[in-house]
């Protein structure tokens, strides 16, 4: 549904992976069950709500270290940032914190600097 489904439905299951992610026994399954590079796609090409719901998703993923390096590598960065410049408040504020746990990994700090968020 992240990928085929219809807008509202992108935002109903971006919300239900945000939420689910916030267990860490999710994260991985999450991840592997390849949910990533569909939640980065999101960051761009959905509503307002699924961009939120999608940083959301990506932030709360993010809090486990296998999955930061696989977030920044799907693209995830530049979308991020793009969301602190230009999205609603509720997509600023999960934007923020999808970046703050991407940052806690060394490898994404250069990548969060060089693409303008400092």
């Amino acid at each position: 549904l992240l990928t085929s489904g219809t807008a509202g439905a992108k935002e109903v299951v971006a919300g239900a992976l945000s939420s689910l992610a916030e267990n860490p026994d999710n994260q991985i399954a999450i991840a592997e069950a390849g949910a990533i590079p569909p939640l980065v796609k999101l960051l761009t090409s959905g509503t307002a709500l699924a961009k939120e719901h999608a940083a959301g998703a990506l932030g709360n993923l993010a809090c486990h270290f296998d999955n930061q390096i696989a977030i920044a590598e799907a693209g995830a960065i530049p979308p991020l940032i793009a969301l602190l410049m230009s999205g609603t408040a509720g997509a600023i504020e999960k934007a923020a914190a999808a970046l703050w746990n991407l940052a806690s990994s060394y490898q994404n700090k250069a990548t969060i600097a060089k693409a303008g968020a400092i």
